[in-house]
C-alpha cells in the first residue's frame, strides 16, 4: 500500500474563526499552530504548550508542525543583545521537544513577513485572491514610505504608473494600501512605518551576504539542542521571494535553498518546500528546486499563483496556475515512499468564497477555499497513487 502524506491545516488558536471541528471536517488530521499570543523573541512555557496541544488531541487531531517559533530581529541582525534571545529560542525549541512536537516551521525575512499590496482582488467567479503589485508596491515605496534610493529600484514604467496611482487614490486608498504592506501574522502585531525605516537602515548595512551569514550563526547556535531532541527546522522561502522595500531576502530560489544546506549541513537544517512562494520568482523552476533539496524537505505548503508579464501575481486556485501541481504532486508523493515518517503538507491559503464571503477571516486562511484546495490536493495525490 502505497504511504500517503501527511494532511494538514493551519490554525491561528482559539481565536481563530476556524474551528477545529471545521478542520476536522475538512478531512485533516494534522494541525499546524504557534502561540501567537507570545510576543517574538520571549520563550514558549512547557505550560502553554501542553494546553495548546490538550486542545487539539481533545478535537481528535495532532499538532504536528509549529508554524512558527519567530526569530527574533536581534537574532536576524545579530545585535549585541541577540544572546537572551538565542536562549529563549533554545529552550523553547527543548519544551516544544518534550511534547513531541518536532518539526518547527521558520522564516529569515527581515522585519516583513509575507507581503500583499491587495486583500481582496476579486476573481471571476465572485471569490477574492490575495494579490501583489509591483507598482502598488512602489506607490507606497516611492510616495508613503518614501526610502531614500527607491526611484533606483523600480523600471520607469512602474515609476510612472505608481506616480499616476499615487495622485489618483483616496486617503483611505493609501491608508489601506499601507495596512495591507504592512499587516504582520494574523493575532501578532502590524510594523509601523518609522519601525520599517529604522529596520531598512540597519539591514542595508547588513545586506546580502551579512544575512547569510547571521542565518548561518543562528541555526549554527541551536544545533545541539536540534539534534540531540529530534527537533527538524524548516525555513520558509522568501514571499515574494525577491527584495522588496531595500530589504535583502536570502531563501528565494534553488541556490539559496543549496548555500543554506551546504553551509551547515545537518539532517535537522531543513526547508519548508513552499510552491506558491517559490512560483512567484519569474526564473523559478519548481520542479527543480524540489529535485535539488527534496531529502531536507520536512514540510510542505501547496499554493498557486498566476503572474503576468511584469511579475505581479494574484493566488490561483490549487490545480490552475503557473506551478504545475501534478509535477510537483508526483515528485513529492514519490519521496514520501522513501520516508519512515510521512511528509505533512498543508493547502496554503485559499480564495474567500461562498459563506466565507461574509465573513471576517484572516486574509487567505478563510475555510471553504482551503477545504477545496484540500480536496483538489487529496484527489491529485490519490490518483497519482493509484488508489
Amino acid at each position: 500500500m502505497a504511504k500517503k502524506l501527511e494532511q494538514t491545516w493551519r490554525w491561528y488558536g482559539p481565536a481563530d474563526t476556524v474551528s477545529l471541528q471545521d478542520i476536522k471536517q475538512a478531512g485533516a488530521t494534522g494541525v499546524v499552530t504557534a502561540l501567537h499570543h507570545i510576543p517574538h523573541g520571549e520563550l514558549w512555557p512547557l505550560e502553554d504548550i501542553r494546553e495548546r496541544k490538550a486542545i487539539i488531541e481533545a478535537a481528535g487531531l495532532t499538532w504536528s508542525v509549529v508554524e512558527s517559533v519567530p526569530v527574533h530581529e536581534a537574532i536576524k541582525t545579530r545585535r549585541p543583545d541577540a544572546g537572551p534571545y538565542i536562549e529563549n529560542y533554545r529552550q523553547s525549541l527543548l519544551n516544544l521537544a518534550a511534547e513531541g512536537i518536532k518539526t518547527v516551521c521558520y522564516n529569515f525575512m527581515p522585519v516583513l513577513d509575507w507581503t500583499r499590496t491587495q486583500l481582496d482582488l476579486e476573481m471571476r467567479d465572485g471569490s477574492k485572491a490575495l494579490y501583489f503589485n509591483w507598482n502598488d508596491l512602489a506607490a507606497f515605496d516611492l510616495f508613503v514610505l518614501k526610502r531614500e534610493g527607491a526611484e533606483q529600484d523600480y523600471p520607469e514604467d512602474i515609476k510612472d504608473e505608481a506616480k499616476r496611482r499615487f495622485e489618483s487614490y483616496t486617503p483611505a486608498q493609501l491608508d489601506l494600501l499601507s495596512t495591507n504592506v504592512l499587516m504582520g501574522i494574523p493575532g501578532e502585531r502590524s510594523i509601523e512605518l518609522d519601525e520599517l525605516r529604522a529596520s531598512i537602515r540597519e539591514y542595508a548595512a547588513i545586506g546580502f551576504d551579512g544575512l547569510r551569514q547571521n542565518l548561518i550563526w543562528f541555526l549554527s547556535s541551536i544545533a545541539d539542542v536540534c539534534e540531540e531532541s529530534g527537533i527538524r527546522m524548516t525555513i520558509h522561502p522568501d514571499d515574494p521571494p525577491y527584495p522588496i522595500l531595500g530589504l535583502p531576502r536570502i531563501a528565494s530560489n534553488k541556490e539559496d535553498f543549496l548555500y543554506i544546506i551546504r553551509e551547515l549541513d545537518k539532517p535537522f537544517n531543513g526547508i519548508c518546500f513552499c510552491t506558491g512562494s517559490l512560483g512567484a520568482g519569474v526564473s523559478n523552476d519548481i520542479p527543480a528546486i524540489f529535485e535539488a533539496v527534496k531529502e531536507r524537505v520536512y514540510f510542505v505548503h501547496l499554493r498557486n499563483i498566476k503572474k503576468d508579464e511584469q511579475g505581479n501575481f494574484f493566488e490561483a486556485d490549487h490545480l490552475d496556475g503557473d506551478v504545475n501541481m501534478y509535477t510537483v504532486m508526483k515528485a513529492l508523493t514519490a519521496e514520501n515512499q522513501l520516508r519512515d515518517q510521512a511528509i505533512p503538507f498543508r493547502p496554503d491559503h485559499g480564495h474567500q468564497m461562498l459563506d466565507d464571503l461574509q465573513k471576517t477571516t484572516a486574509p487567505g486562511y478563510s475555510a471553504i477555499g482551503r477545504l477545496r484546495g484540500l480536496a483538489e490536493l487529496r484527489g491529485l495525490e490519490l490518483g497519482i497513487l493509484g488508489q
